[in-house]
């Protein structure tokens, strides 16, 4: 129960600290979003509304420490105000708009890469040296060196624009009404599959480079070589002895692959203009929307620390020696 506690009370600190940070960021960045708006209006907008929309949005002039305070009863009340690009919707409901489509996109393409690359992992692993680890393994740290803007502008240059086999941006068709039937399933299926295998190709070569090199150093540990003296099947031996406690150090990775999917693919769903909480935060950015920047990193900034949390209870149950200790 002390491992527990000391954990917990560790990430509640951690959280305040990043929300320390996230308060800071937003204000240290030029420029601030009534400016913006006015900017944007060419001159078109009087003089004396610049004050009513701050007082609007909640931008009138305070002390630092007045705000900071409002702004930490916001997070514990998690009511963070109206967003300024978006408006008169609410921060939170822009980011519940956007967050099934990026537990959809990001948290498909990461179950399926590191499926796909813990798998090759073994087998590389397993078979060291054959011309299936030379080819795949080398193959594996390449694609993981492109960077991820490279490959899907890429995909959507040959499979979008020139072959023209998949849609080029969106979720669904919008001629199209949202609903539990075929047509606009398979629409967001067939709107969702460049996106999709470009996030997972983009993963798999971490998962695989990961997962090689701890079921080497599993393979020849006394475990494995009992197994392998008592006669039992490769398989077997691959799977329940070295593959079992080779997956320890990346269920680490897979866990905080799972906390960064509540931000979002911010790189991907610019590229295929995926509407996610990675391109509601890029648009905010862009029109200085602090509130819904706000919200966003402070969602972010759970998901990481909850995932983290979960992996260090998980170890625990996983492996016998961290329960002893």
């Amino acid at each position: 129960m002390s491992f527990i506690f000391r954990r917990i009370l560790f990430y509640i600190v951690a959280f305040l600290v990043a929300a320390t940070i996230n308060f800071l960021l937003p204000r240290l960045m030029p420029g601030n979003p009534i400016d913006i708006m006015f900017a944007n209006a060419s001159n078109s907008l009087p003089p004396e509304a610049k004050k009513a929309l701050a007082e609007t949005f909640g931008l009138v002039d305070r002390p630092l420490h007045e705000e900071y305070f409002i702004y930490l009863k916001s997070v514990f009340s998690w009511d963070f105000g109206v967003s300024i690009k978006k408006y008169p919707q609410t921060v939170l409901e822009v980011l519940m708009q956007a967050l099934p489509w990026t537990l959809f996109l990001a948290g498909t393409s990461v179950i399926i890469s590191f499926c796909i690359g813990s798998i090759l992992g073994i087998y590389a692993a397993w078979r060291r040296g054959s011309m299936f680890d030379s080819f795949i393994s080398p193959s594996a740290l390449a694609v993981q060196s492109v960077p991820p803007l490279v490959i899907g502008i890429t995909t959507l240059y040959i499979f979008g624009i020139m072959l023209e086999w998949l849609p080029t941006s969106y979720a669904y068709n919008p001629s199209l009404d949202p609903g539990w039937n075929w047509e606009y399933l398979s629409s967001v299926g067939h709107h969702a599959l460049m996106p999709v295998s470009t996030l997972a190709f983009v993963s798999i070569g971490g998962y695989l480079i990961t997962m090689r090199n701890n079921m080497i150093s599993q393979l020849g540990e006394e475990h494995v070589v009992m197994g392998h003296a008592k006669g039992l099947s490769d398989a077997r031996v691959r799977y329940n002895y070295a593959a079992r406690n080779a997956l320890l150090p990346s269920m680490t990775a897979f866990a905080l692959s799972l906390g960064s999917v509540m931000g979002g693919s911010l790189i991907i769903e610019i590229v295929f203009n995926y509407p996610g909480l990675g391109n509601i935060l890029f648009q905010g950015i862009i029109a200085r929307d602090y509130p819904l920047i706000q919200g966003q990193l402070i969602i972010m900034t759970l998901a990481m620390l909850t995932a983290n949390l979960a992996i260090d209870f998980a170890y625990i149950f996983l492996d016998p020696r961290l329960r002893k200790a």
